[in-house]
């Protein structure tokens, strides 16, 4: 890639949504005026909501700005609302680090949720924070996390909760993430529950939805865990007739469709399409979704990309780098074209102290021209 090109990408939580980049930096100085008129604009917007009060607890659960917020505006909803967002957080925190009193701190979040659900009966969030506190449950010692599925081959869970989530927001994403995160912990669970949950989310899901889009992260998840522990799971799989309709599911249903605003899009979903479309070798639709995306990333679902993934330069026992004659074949040139293009910002990696530098000089084993060729070692590179 030229410089006049170049790429560095963004890892921000707030991603896409260009209006909660400021009010998290306002958030971050111990401000909340920001982020009150913020949930002001999106009280019947319950998919952007949902999102902007997770991305906001993450940063507020640092601080006292939620309670500073309660004591200047009593009674405020939206604040309630934060403070149980915010509770939950903490709640996830100190189990994730094992911290001591954690159940206290899980009951004080899950009666934070009580109230809010009380002064908020139409938004969904209150439920889908129910829904997140029922992950650590893993032996399912409450009822309402062990309520019947819907369907038979589901297993017990937090059904009522996600179905109260439901029911003010359709298509609500997070609340279908936190069920399947559910089902990954939950004792004596299995990989192909949170499969089959994503399947049948996928069927009711509404048209725009971003639940279009979980078969795709639990066939990640099991690509990511075979690559780890269960041998290589192969870019074939993607191409197989199951996986390319959940892909197709995702693009046509859900990045494609008018009904899906740029800021209601998650950076990790857009990731994870890419991935999909990549690893299915579906390079131009990919490269849409990567366009969509501009400068920001994900490190998930790429961090269990590997050599394994690499192409391989032959197909059907046949090189694809030469032709039948012998000379570089169309591909053996693109190849070089995208090294040339790249190797400019590479230049750290390949030499990354002051002696690599000496090293380019004339009649040398190291290139001194961005530029290819055959005969001598000049060039970089050379074939």
């Amino acid at each position: 890639m030229s410089r006049e090109r170049g790429f560095w990408p963004v890892y921000h939580p707030a991603g896409l949504d260009h209006e909660l980049h400021p009010v998290l930096e306002e958030l971050e100085a111990g401000r909340w005026l920001a982020m009150r008129n913020l949930l002001a604009t999106t009280r019947n917007r319950w998919g952007l909501r949902t999102a902007r009060t997770q991305v906001l607890a993450a940063v507020a659960a640092r601080s006292t700005v939620i309670q500073e917020w309660e004591a200047e505006e009593r009674g405020s909803v939206d604040a309630t609302v934060m403070r149980a967002r915010v509770k939950v957080e903490r709640a996830l925190r100190a189990h994730r680090h094992q911290l001591s009193g954690v159940w206290e701190v899980v009951q004080d979040a899950r009666v934070a949720c009580e109230a809010a659900a009380r002064v908020a009966p139409a938004d969904p969030v209150p439920w889908v924070c129910r829904l997140a506190l029922a992950q650590l449950d893993e032996r399912q010692m409450l009822q309402e996390n062990r309520a019947r599925a819907p369907e038979r081959m589901l297993p017990p869970g937090p059904w009522e909760l996600l179905e109260q989530a439901r029911e003010r927001d359709l298509g609500n994403r997070e609340a279908c993430h936190r069920m399947l995160q559910f089902l990954y912990v939950r004792a004596g669970g299995s990989r192909a529950e949170a499969i089959d949950f994503g399947r049948w989310a996928q069927s009711l899901a509404p048209d725009g939805s971003a639940t279009l889009m979980l078969p795709l992260y639990t066939f990640a998840e099991s690509y990511g865990y075979r690559r780890r522990g269960e041998g290589l799971l192969g870019r074939g799989e993607w191409a197989a007739d199951h996986a390319l309709h959940d892909i197709t599911c995702a693009l046509d249903g859900w990045f494609d469709h008018p009904a899906t605003p740029m800021v209601e899009r998650s950076v990790l979903d857009l990731s994870h399409l890419a991935h999909a479309l990549w690893a299915a070798h579906q390079y131009p639709e990919a490269a849409r979704v990567f366009t969509a995306m501009g400068p920001y990333a994900t490190r998930l679902p790429w961090g269990d990309v590997g050599d394994g993934d690499a192409p391989s330069g032959w197909q059907a026992d046949k090189p694809v780098l030469a032709d039948s004659t012998g000379e570089l074949s169309p591909i053996a040139l693109q190849a070089i074209a995208g090294l040339l293009d790249a190797l400019p910002q590479l230049a750290p990696l390949y030499a990354p102290t002051p002696n690599s530098y000496r090293r380019y000089r004339s009649a040398s084993f190291a290139p001194t021209h961005f530029t290819w060729g055959g005969t001598t070692t000049a060039p970089a590179p050379y074939a």
